[in-house]
């Protein structure tokens, strides 16, 4: 059974927790809530089968947010006494009262159930902080070994990921969390004397453990032996030609797309012009909640706390609200938004969606994405089957570049694989292709989305949001999916222009 680590529960966090909010309660604060990290990042990076660099980074510290005359304040530090733990709350009241008058819209937050000594650990089963260095340093390498010779160099990175998180408020809420994550990715490079290229392995990060690199989740031996000649295709096949294309899109490139044009879109900060940072607020305006003809009746999109291995999975956010699952996109119409508490009481809807997250115990907590996912169709088409409506198109693997506007509307992206589709079947690779759309364009030419056996959980560890910039880790499910008519443009054309 996954327990959390016993090291982190003898910390003194009731202590300091207890501290700190009954300083907050005394000082006149409505709410307050204090959070105790700890987060171990490790990388490891190798280049042709050799260690290159390791990196293990421990940071570990706390929190006190309150709300004071119906205005934030936050305070964080280092130190683990009861004594700093006051500290901070009096500096966070203090904060509040320096910002309350110029504060135009008083604080104030939906309900949540209360959770009282509550705990959540995420689903995996070798914690990577366990197992040797040597160890993972041998596996990265044997597998770099076995495309060195049919390609000219191999990079291999192995990012891991424990976050603990203590969380208690003055409404009773007590929580305590412990999440695991992991990305390993390999890059082949090959020249042929005219051209060079790169080629990457699909496999996402996800939130498991070290069994993810031994064959639970993903065969990384089978996709590592394929790439070498994939990767020698590449280098040989055809310059796209521009023009209108079906798509067919693996869901290892359209997680990216949903990323950038739903994810990011539908945060509610960023709908309401709060947000600002990282590109841009959105186009998905909260006046049309309701009645934006976002995509097609097909598109159906959830924000999900609760999905299994999920990078954005957790029990409960940094503001106590529970994980839970929502629809964000039903039939093609936009019908909800990502929130926190504050937004979900201050535009009257309910309750919080729990999308308050910081990525550190000296940030302050900010409407951060869920792990928003297009739902595949029960009974769906396989990947083949959607391949072979298409006359003429583009099937499409892979994420590597983007490009998105500052509303999260005009956007470009490429890819890690490009085949040409051909009366139904596939007939080869293509080169320097990128596609191009208006999301709701995009969205609204997606005729058909496959069954559950295409659905795959991609994500990234590093979405970048605020100012000071925070980063935090994301999942996006996605079936493999058709598209009519879209623009493709030649990446080497348009950039010689």
């Amino acid at each position: 059974m996954r327990q959390i680590d016993p090291d982190f529960l003898a910390l003194p966090l009731r202590r300091l927790a207890d501290a700190a909010l009954q300083r907050a309660r005394d000082l006149g604060a409505e709410h307050a809530s204090f959070r105790l990290e700890r987060v171990r990042a490790e990388t490891l990076r190798l280049f042709d089968a050799r260690l290159e660099g390791a990196m293990d980074a421990d940071d570990l510290g706390f929190a006190v947010r309150v709300v004071k005359d119906g205005t934030w304040g936050f305070a964080s530090g280092i130190e683990l006494t009861p004594e700093a733990a006051v500290r901070a709350a009096e500096e966070a009241v203090r904060v509040a009262a320096v910002s309350a008058p110029i504060n135009r819209e008083p604080v104030e937050l939906a309900p949540e159930p209360v959770y009282a000594d509550v705990t959540w650990v995420s689903s995996y089963d070798i914690d990577p902080f366990e197992v040797p260095l040597s160890e993972k340093t041998a596996l990265l390498g044997d597998w770099s070994a076995g495309m060195l010779g049919r390609v000219d160099h191999v990079s291999a990175h192995l990012m891991q990921v424990k976050e603990q998180k203590f969380y208690a408020d003055s409404a009773g809420t007590v929580t305590t969390q412990q999440r695991v994550r992991v990305h390993p990715v390999l890059t082949a490079m090959k020249g042929d004397g005219e051209r060079f290229d790169d080629m990457r392995t699909l496999a996402p990060p996800v939130g498991r453990g070290y069994e993810y690199l031994t064959g639970v989740g993903w065969d990384f031996p089978a996709e590592i032996a394929e790439i070498p000649e994939l990767l020698a295709e590449k280098l040989k096949a055809p310059s796209v030609e521009p023009g209108a294309y079906d798509l067919v899109i693996h869901p290892s490139n359209l997680w990216l797309t949903i990323h950038e044009s739903i994810g990011h879109a539908t945060e509610l900060d960023r709908a309401l012009g709060y947000e600002a940072a990282y590109a841009g607020t959105s186009f998905a305006t909260f006046d049309k909640l309701g009645n934006l003809h976002y995509g097609s009746p097909v598109m159906n999109v959830v924000g999900d706390r609760t999905a299994e291995h999920g990078l954005a999975t957790i029990g409960w956010d940094d503001e106590g609200v529970a994980g839970q699952s929502f629809d964000i996109v039903s039939e093609g119409t936009l019908v909800g938004y990502q929130l926190d508490r504050r937004m979900a009481l201050l535009k009257g809807l309910g309750r919080s969606n729990g999308c308050a997250f910081a990525d550190s115990p000296g940030h302050v907590p900010i409407q951060r994405m869920a792990n928003v996912s297009l739902r595949p169709a029960e009974g769906g088409p396989a990947t083949e089957e959607l391949i072979s409506r298409v006359e003429r198109g583009v099937y499409v693997v892979g994420d590597k570049s983007w490009s998105i506007d500052m509303q999260r509307y005009n956007f470009q992206f490429t890819g890690q694989r490009f085949y040409l589709i051909e009366n139904g079947r596939l007939s080869g690779q293509l080169r320097d292709v990128a596609y191009q759309a208006t999301t709701t364009d995009f969205w609204r030419s997606m005729e058909a989305v496959g069954g559950p056996e295409t659905y795959v959980l991609g994500g990234a560890f590093n979405c970048g949001k605020g100012q000071p910039g925070q980063i935090a880790p994301v999942s996006h499910g996605a079936p493999s999916a058709l598209f009519r008519g879209v623009r493709i443009l030649n990446t080497v054309q348009e950039g010689g222009k």
